[in-house]
């Protein structure tokens, strides 16, 4: 279903905006960076003042201080925290990729945690009435690709909140590969799943409160009450480090704000038989697989692409594929990465692995068609396209979907 923009604007409300819009003129200083939190906080919670709030989150949910939110909120009486939810990997992020805390109590503050990964609709709904709270919070940093989890536990929160009755208020964080225009495929929704609901690019170029926004717009069934915090001081054009924030691992396999800049075009590689570098200290960097060599590295260089260099690389992971095996591959060097395009050299690593090494394959289980969010990347590879074909091929679903993102958008 699709919402009018009347419906839409009576279920959302953006704040605080003025504080969002850098000054246009160029004589006049650029307002400092805050985050989504600091600006609730600012205002003594006041957009969650007489409410029982649960909060979605994890370990990134902190301070510039790095202390987390939940122990902040908790300890101070503006705001009444009931409950937290915790994503995947868990709320204090004990857990690896497809794993989760379970329901508990948290140790430091007391307050009961709820499990919402691989848990939705209804049945997420259940758990939020069950925790008595009239409130959700959402807060988390995302990195910005269409499979990194987190931006549809921001879905299914929002539309369990809605089943339930419930209001939504969405924290921003920037997004650490900018907000610059969205790039890759967009998602078709016969090959909806848990790293892709619904029809947005791979690298959507968005933060999560605009995520949000379009989520309650072109999405839901039925549109959540929605709150979003914006963050001040934050440009499009701004990566991670412009914001002067420490980097805190949203998830065991993301340990740079480098990892998160390449992610979006080689978590490809989790749909194929080479490693995409779990188990090394530089996952999404590294790929490589038992029997490739320099010849890979040469390719890729050939190619000339923007922003980056390739080197010949070997590694041994320590778990997941080729566990204590030295393998052969690449590690992507990203030299200027205003230029660097991250799904446009997915594709291309891809393109060139398949042509240099006889033992390339898929994963049986077409886990890059749930990635790509279709068939077409598959079986045009597999046909022979060059990257150039492969890329071509999504422009005109990716322009249909950037008209719609821009309507979304809080930062200009």
């Amino acid at each position: 279903m699709r919402l009018s923009r009347r419906t839409v604007l009576s279920a959302t409300t953006a704040l605080p905006l003025a504080a969002a819009r850098p000054a246009a003129a160029s004589g006049h200083r650029r307002v400092p960076f805050r985050t989504g939190f600091e600006n609730l906080a600012a205002t003594g919670y006041a957009a969650l003042r007489g409410r029982r709030v649960g909060i979605v989150t994890n370990p990134t949910g902190v301070t510039r201080d790095v202390r987390h939110i939940v122990d902040v909120m908790h300890a101070d009486g503006r705001v009444e925290l009931t409950a937290v939810f915790g994503p995947e990997h868990g709320f204090r992020g004990t857990a690896q990729a497809g794993g989760s805390e379970g329901r508990h109590d948290d140790p430091a503050t007391g307050l009961p945690v709820y499990d919402t990964y691989l848990t939705s609709g209804q049945r997420l709904a259940d758990v939020f009435t069950a925790s008595g709270v009239d409130t959700v919070v959402f807060d988390i940093q995302d990195v910005g690709a269409r499979f990194y989890t987190y931006v549809w536990t921001l879905y299914d929160c929002m539309e369990a909140a809605g089943l339930a009755g419930l209001s939504f208020v969405v924290l921003d964080r920037p997004n650490p590969l900018t907000g610059r225009a969205a790039q890759g495929p967009v998602l078709h929704k016969e090959f909806a799943t848990f790293v892709g609901r619904q029809p947005i690019a791979q690298a959507h170029g968005m933060t999560v409160a605009e995520l949000a926004r379009l989520f309650n717009a072109e999405f839901l069934a039925a549109p959540v009450p929605l709150t979003t915090v914006a963050m001040s001081g934050w440009r499009r054009s701004d990566f991670y480090d412009a914001t002067g924030l420490p980097w805190v691992p949203p998830s065991p396999n993301m340990p740079t704000p480098e990892t998160a800049l390449v992610y979006p075009g080689t978590c490809l590689f989790e749909g194929t038989n080479l490693s995409e570098g779990r188990g090394t200290t530089r996952p999404f960097e590294l790929l490589g697989a038992a029997g490739l060599d320099g010849r890979w590295a040469a390719a890729m260089g050939r190619l000339g692409l923007p922003g980056a260099h390739f080197r010949e690389a070997y590694f041994a992971p320590t778990f997941s594929k080729f566990q204590g095996q030295t393998v052969g591959g690449v590690q992507i060097h990203v030299h200027d990465r205003a230029a660097y395009d991250p799904v446009r050299t997915g594709i291309a690593l891809l393109v060139t692995a398949r042509r240099v090494w006889d033992g390339f394959a898929w994963r049986s289980d077409d886990w890059i068609d749930k990635l790509t969010g279709s068939a077409a990347v598959r079986t045009m590879i597999d046909a022979g396209a060059d990257t150039d074909d492969v890329v071509g091929a999504w422009q005109a679903e990716l322009a249909a979907f950037r008209r719609t993102r821009r309507e979304h958008l809080l930062y200009r």
